[in-house]
């Protein structure tokens, strides 16, 4: 099998693309896997590190506005066409298999072209433009969630096997003693993810106190961009501007309160962890969307970025730290809500797009 997996920019593209590849190797170890992204997304750094080879594209943003961007797009875009046609003829790929991002729009349209299988893995509540166009060149497209408005067949998010086989409760003691936490302690994780959320740093530095009163302890990942956080200085409480072996606090976590970015949903509901999200506030209401399979399950709660205050977290968020049941009962329905094994159903959509290239 060849397959040219097409995709990047954030790690909500790369990583479902990685571990799909990473299944796809271990089904079939002969395959030939390719990766096409950009020079400038996260591919190019956790692509090669994943002993995976990348080729690069021109960055090709959809223009927005008429300006002199929009005025070359048709030339760009008919360039990085020619040069993936090239690459599916040269390479003689089975497959096409995009994941959203700046390179999947001229892999789905030259695949098109050259006659190949268009697979699409779309991450998002809110299908993105590219997959929204490549979708209407194929059947075979796979949903992270229900609400998604967009044809195609449930498979849930790609994941890690480092999320999906995760014990929890076997490396919990272990991973608070890496992450300086107590076992005996329930903990809160928060999160902006790798950027850090300003809102959601001061609202909970500032409430700290009143978090760890209520018997709990704090894991507070910054985030790298944050110049300006300054910790909470109260006991049981540890800050870490990123961390790179996430799944630790993951296993040490008890309740997290983060963005709703569609791979961190994903991962939480896969691992069971109860969630407050408070979206970003930005764009049309995408990452409310990734959320709500999980909210409505009940596993979590849904806070706008303008309301999560200290105020909030001391009148909603400690109440709810202190009701152990109605965590265990959130707990629950998270687990319920997710799926661990859509790189299976993943790679199951692919072997089914390459055999009808095998069988024209």
């Amino acid at each position: 099998m060849r397959v040219l997996l097409a995709g990047g920019g954030t790690a909500g593209h790369v990583n479902p693309l990685l571990a799909t590849a990473q299944r796809l190797r271990e089904r079939h170890p002969d395959a030939e896997l390719v990766v096409l992204g950009t020079r400038e997304g996260l591919e190019r750094e956790l692509v090669p590190r994943a002993e995976l080879e990348l080729v690069t594209i021109e960055k090709l943003p959809f223009p927005r506005r008429p300006d002199v961007a929009a005025l070359r797009f048709p030339a760009r875009w008919r360039r990085a066409v020619r040069e993936v046609r090239a690459l599916i003829r040269d390479r003689r790929f089975d497959v096409v298999v995009g994941f959203g991002g700046y390179a999947s729009a001229p892999a789905y349209r030259a695949a098109r072209l050259e006659r190949v299988p268009i697979v699409i893995h779309e991450a998002n509540a809110k299908p993105g433009m590219a997959n929204v166009l490549g979708a209407r060149w194929t059947s075979f497209v796979g949903l992270s969630y229900r609400a998604t408005k967009l044809e195609g067949e449930l498979v849930g998010m790609p994941l890690r096997p480092e999320i999906t086989g995760l014990d929890r409760a076997g490396v919990r003691d272990a991973a608070c003693a890496e992450l300086g936490l107590d076992p005996a302690r329930p903990t809160l994780l928060v999160t902006g993810g790798s950027q850090g959320a300003r809102s959601i740093n001061r609202a909970i530095v500032a409430a700290a106190a009143d978090i760890v009163d209520a018997g709990w302890q704090i894991l507070h990942l910054s985030g790298g961009r944050q110049t300006d956080f300054e910790p909470a200085s109260v006991e049981h409480y540890v800050a870490i501007e990123y961390l790179d072996r996430m799944h630790l606090a993951l296993a040490a976590a008890d309740l997290v309160v983060c963005r709703a970015g569609s791979l961190t949903v994903s991962e939480l509901m896969a691992v069971g962890l109860p969630a407050v999200y408070v979206p970003l506030p930005y764009g049309n209401g995408e990452q409310g969307m990734n959320a709500a399979d999980q909210v409505s399950a009940g596993g979590a709660l849904l806070v706008d970025d303008g309301e999560f205050t200290a105020e909030w977290v001391r009148a909603r968020l400690v109440p709810l730290l202190r009701d152990a049941d109605a965590i265990a009962e959130m707990a629950t329905a998270s687990a319920g809500a997710g799926a661990t094994d859509g790189s299976d159903r993943m790679s199951d959509l692919i072997e089914r797009a390459a055999a009808t290239r095998r069988q024209s």
